[in-house]
This record gives C-alpha cells, structure tokens and sequence, in this order.
C-alpha cells in the first residue's frame, strides 16, 4: 500500500522519528541513505521517502509491501499520528464517528 503525510517538521526530523519508531515493532533498517529509509521484518517490507513540498512542508511517502489493512500499515498510520504531535502537541487522537 502507498500512504502519504503532510507535516511541518523538517525531513531530518522525520526520518528521525522513523528511526525511532520503527524499529520498536521489530522491523530492521535494510538501507539508510539521506532522504530514504527501508526496514524488513516479520511485519512486511516498506520504505519510506521524505521530501521538501510547498514551501514549509514535508512530503513523507510510504510503500508497503502488504495488502489491505494489515498491522504494518496500521503502524505506519502511528507514525503519522507521532509526526502530527510532535509537529502540533495540542494534537489529540480522536474517533472519527
């Protein structure tokens, strides 16, 4: 699957937040380079871009190798949640319904 998130923080700090994210759920880094990130684990395989878009904005693209809702892409969307507090920390998780 392919997700996207929009976050005024600065790439740097996304992919720091990556890196501390995603190995907790034992994914493992399978290659780091400035702007990108893979991780593999028991979870699937995704990789993870960030990009500078539209002035203040950050672009952070993921590509999942799973289908569906699967539990990587539900922590991938945790990781947009993280990115959204750590951006707006009056940020609160709400239901939608």
């Amino acid at each position: 699957m392919r997700h996207f998130h929009r976050t005024t923080l600065t790439p740097d700090q996304a992919l720091r937040a990556a890196d501390d994210h995603f190995p907790r759920l034992g994914l493992v880094p399978a290659a780091a380079e400035a702007r990108t990130r893979r991780y593999r684990g028991t979870l699937g395989t995704m990789a993870l871009s960030v990009r500078m878009e539209g002035g203040h904005y950050t672009l952070v693209e993921v590509h999942t190798d799973q289908v569906g809702e699967s539990r990587l892409d539900k922590n991938v969307k945790k990781y947009f949640n993280a990115l959204h507090r750590a951006a707006d920390p009056r940020h609160r998780i709400e239901a939608g319904y």
